[in-house]
């Protein structure tokens, strides 16, 4: 795991004690195109089932999710590709 996905599953970690937490490095799957970086670390995969979601809609979940995570966007972090679920939602899965 890279430093930015370590710092990633640090932060969701201690914001939203997630009952499970996947994150997926796919910055070479965006070779060429905006934000990507030599090194990668620069487009990630994450799905986070976490009872701090429980009560909030799909955009409420990622607004929590980006702002526990602006450090490394101001730091060069592009994008992410996130499903916010609770653990009841994942049950269904």
């Amino acid at each position: 795991m890279g430093k930015v996905a370590m710092a990633i599953d640090n932060k969701l970690r201690g914001e939203f004690a997630p009952t499970r937490l996947l994150i997926e490095d796919e910055s070479s799957r965006h070779l060429g195109h905006a934000g990507y970086r030599d090194g990668g670390e620069s487009h990630f995969r994450v799905e986070i089932v976490s009872a701090a979601f429980d009560g909030k809609s799909r955009v409420a979940r990622q607004r929590l999710v980006y702002a526990a995570l602006k450090d490394e966007f101001d730091a060069g972090l592009h994008a992410l590709a996130l499903t916010t679920l609770t653990p009841a939602e994942d049950g269904y899965r």
